[in-house]
């Protein structure tokens, strides 16, 4: 699906607010993360290696989720059922993150939705864009803790291709940076401004 169709999706138009970080406050969290020209050159390799698996990576991922009632809670109605329009909607969108995530190099439209995407998961915005009647915050807490299974998994589908184990670990780290970078911006709606 092309990104102008997805729902909900508004990376790089007027509907997203300026970053609240200047673009040489996030080369430091890039520096302090290791991320280099490399890792962006290794993202854009992975981006080739993931594009025909992408329903396959979001199939672990859902079901995940899904067998964790703790998480399903985050995107139910009201009647305490899984909200499966809200559920397909913003899987639209995670397909279309994975894209995101390995395109770069990560401009100002990147950073700005990053703090677009912290938005929509707290009382600020999130059910917003889909009109869901889910709850309106997901805890920070799994925002950090889902690193892992959003790291660790996708390291199978890195290696089905045809490159090197080398470059393979080389993707890897580079999603493992870009993931650590990108919920670190995420959690500034989380935090007051002095804090984070």
């Amino acid at each position: 699906m092309r990104s102008d169709r997805i729902p909900g999706y508004t990376h790089g138009t007027e509907e997203i607010p300026d970053a609240p970080i200047s673009m040489d406050e996030f080369e430091r969290l890039q520096q302090a993360v290791l991320f280099d020209e490399d890792d962006e050159e290794y993202l854009q390799m992975a981006g080739d290696v993931l594009e025909d698996q992408i329903d396959d990576v979001l199939d672990v991922w859902y079901g995940f989720v899904a067998d964790h009632d703790f998480l399903v809670y985050y995107f139910a109605n009201g009647e305490g059922n899984p909200d499966e329009e809200y559920l397909d909607r913003v899987r639209e969108r995670f397909g279309q993150w994975i894209r995101d995530t390995c395109e770069t190099p990560y401009d100002e439209d990147w950073l700005n939705y990053q703090f677009e995407i912290g938005r929509r998961h707290t009382r600020e915005k999130k059910n917003e864009v889909d009109d869901a009647d889910a709850v309106d915050h997901i805890d920070m807490r799994y925002l950090v803790a889902f690193i892992y299974p959003i790291t660790a998994t996708i390291r199978e589908f890195l290696a089905d291709s045809d490159l090197s184990d080398e470059d393979v670990d080389a993707m890897y780290h580079a999603w493992f940076k870009s993931i650590v970078l990108q919920v670190t911006l995420w959690s500034y709606p989380y935090v007051p401004d002095e804090n984070w």
